[in-house]
């Protein structure tokens, strides 16, 4: 191999690992983004903690109507 391919090879090996790097740093787009997700997340949890609980509740409810007309 000549002197400029090892070069050549040696400048685009290197361009890709500088290339790869850049791509690793987060910038504000992104943080928001991951903070969006995790907001959204966590309402999802909480809505489905709060549909738990209010089945539950219609449920005791159904239960004392039930006994109540026994």
């Amino acid at each position: 191999m000549s002197v400029l391919k090892r070069a050549l090879m040696i400048f685009c090996c290197g361009t890709i690992l500088v290339s790869f790097t850049a791509c690793k740093k987060e910038g504000p787009a992104e943080r928001a983004g991951r903070n969006i997700d995790e907001t959204v997340d966590s309402a999802g949890k909480k809505a489905n903690d709060a549909t738990e609980k209010a089945g539950e509740k219609i449920e005791e409810a159904g239960e004392k109507i039930k006994e109540s007309t026994k």
